[in-house]
Formats: C-alpha cells, structure tokens, sequence
C-alpha cells in the first residue's frame, strides 16, 4: 500500500502540472486527467494501494493504516530523486526519517481486532461531512501557490479520512453480498472521489510534498479518533505511549514537510490558457539622463530576433 500510494502520488502530480490550470471547483478536472496516460497508471496505482488499505483496515486500526498512507510521501520523495531529478532540502530529509521511524512505533503498538458497526448517527455524520468539505473546497480552490496548496491538500486528506472511516465496518461485513446495500458503501465512493478532485486542484498550485502532506496531516487525526472512540480500534496494553509518541512523531514530520516543502515544478500552459500579461510596446520607457525616452529594443536590418529564454524553474 504504501508502495502503489508513493507511485500514484509522483505520477499524478506530474500529470497534474500538464492539465489547464483551474481556478474554481469543477468536476472537469478528473475528465481532462483522465486524457493523460500518466495519470491513469497513476491512478491504477491508486485503486492498487486503495485496496490494499481497505484489506488492512479489516483488522488493523485506523491509527496505523491512516499514518502508513502517509509513509507513501517518502516513496514520492525518493522517486522524485530518482526520476525526476528533484532535490530535497536537509531538513526535508531529516524529516522523512521521522517519518519512518513514527510509522514503526505505530506497528509495534496496534493490535489486529475487527471494526464495530457504525451505526446510524455515524452514518448521518459522513453526509454532513461531505457536504461542508465540498463547501470549503468551492472557497479554497480560489488560493494560490503554496497556501492553495495546503488549504486543498487539507480538505482531500479530509475526504480521504471520511472515506476511511466508511471503509473500516465495510471490511468486516460477513459477506460479499451485503456491500451493496450498505449505505457506507457510496459514502466511501464519494468522499474518494470529492477528495481526488481536491487532489488535483491542490498538486496544480505548487509543491506536491506540500499538498501530499498537508492531506495526510488532516486526514490521521479524524480518523484516528473516530477509529478508537466508536470503531473499536485497539492498542496492546502497555504500548499506549508508544502509540502516542509513533503518532504524534508522525504528524509532526507530515506538518514539517508543508513547511519546508518547495515547489519542484511549475504549471506549463497548455493551448487555450493565457499567459501573464506582457506590457505594450507603445508604452513610454523609462526617461534617460538626457530626458529622452527609452524606446524597445529593436533587431538591427536583416538581423532576427532571438526567440525569449525560458525561464529557469525553481528546482
């Protein structure tokens, strides 16, 4: 899971910069994605570790399985080293470490049971859940950069935890049969799809470790709670500090990589989005010493303007 999760999250960050940046919160995004073969093995690396952590959550606690996901982003890391040439700041290393070492407390400290039903308020709670994080999302897809970033990031892991929560009784139902009629079942589908569309908004804005992490810091918290309060998620006895320290060092290296996280790309405009607006020749320069205007420059007779430079991206 936490393998096929680092795999989809390189791949559609990559597919998401070469998508039409969007500025409002349309459905749309998903179908224009979908175009792109990058993002569609992604995306089956996704549905891959989706599976797996459905499968884990049959016996696992939230608590783990919702921090493994986050185990994922050092995958995404080290790939992004690897293919893509990206370079990590000291701290965003020392931080990945963290990471793991968080996410190995949390193992040694779960202890397998089967999840409680959740019953009709929890039901009724994930309605309500959707709706308000599809509200946000319709406001913070208006930020930009960083803080669009992490503001959309938060709501999908959001989305993702409500999907989680749905996912933990549907693991343990008895049989096969009784999936479809269980309202749990299209909960999950569309908090995993609000929260993909969320995820694609948030890797246009900037850095992928920061909407990653922002994502896996908003959706461990709710999850874990709901998991040991009405789930009947366990720890072995004894090990309670440990799975304290394990989460709590685990959320603090997710929130640390929003924070030192850089953009390692930027958004390339496709045909049909507009550029930033270039001034107008006709517009006066700058005066010179002598009070005369400095005009644009022009090529001399016969010779050929150069094509402009690229500009040089921050990694």
């Amino acid at each position: 899971m936490i393998a096929a999760y680092g795999i989809a999250n390189l791949l559609q960050s990559v597919a998401a910069t070469r998508t039409t940046l969007h500025h409002t919160f349309d459905p749309g995004l998903l179908l224009r994605l979908a175009g792109h073969r990058t993002y569609l093995v992604g995306l089956g690396c996704q549905m891959l570790g989706f599976v797996l952590a459905f499968l884990a959550r049959r016996d696992l606690p939230l608590f783990l399985v919702q921090a493994s996901v986050a185990a994922g982003l050092g995958v995404t890391a080290l790939l992004g080293v690897l293919v893509l040439k990206w370079r990590l700041p000291a701290a965003e290393v020392l931080l990945l470490v963290l990471l793991l070492v968080g996410i190995t407390a949390l193992v040694l400290a779960a202890k397998p049971a089967p999840s409680r039903h959740l019953g009709t308020a929890g039901t009724v709670g994930l309605v309500v859940a959707l709706g308000v994080i599809g509200g946000l999302g319709f406001f913070a897809v208006r930020l930009h950069g960083a803080p669009g970033s992490v503001a959309l990031g938060s709501l999908a892991g959001l989305a993702f935890s409500a999907a989680a929560v749905a996912a933990r009784p549907l693991a343990s139902v008895p049989s096969m049969d009784a999936l479809p009629r269980d309202p749990l079942l299209y909960l999950l589908i569309a908090h995993s799809i609000v929260g993909q569309l969320l995820l694609g908004l948030a890797m246009q804005r900037g850095s992928t470790t920061a909407a990653v992490a922002a994502m896996d810091a908003a959706g461990a918290v709710p999850a874990a709670i709901v998991g040991l309060l009405l789930l009947g998620d366990r720890i072995w006895p004894g090990r309670e500090w440990l799975a304290g320290v394990g989460f709590l060092v685990t959320l603090t290296a997710v929130l640390g990589l929003t924070r030192y996280a850089e953009p390692q790309h930027q958004h390339t405009l496709v045909p049909g989005q507009r550029g930033p607006e270039l001034p107008e020749l006709s517009r006066p320069g700058p005066a010179t010493r002598s009070g005369r205007r400095m005009l644009p420059d022009r090529p001399a007779p016969g010779v050929r303007r150069s094509a402009p430079v690229a500009p040089v991206p921050r990694r």
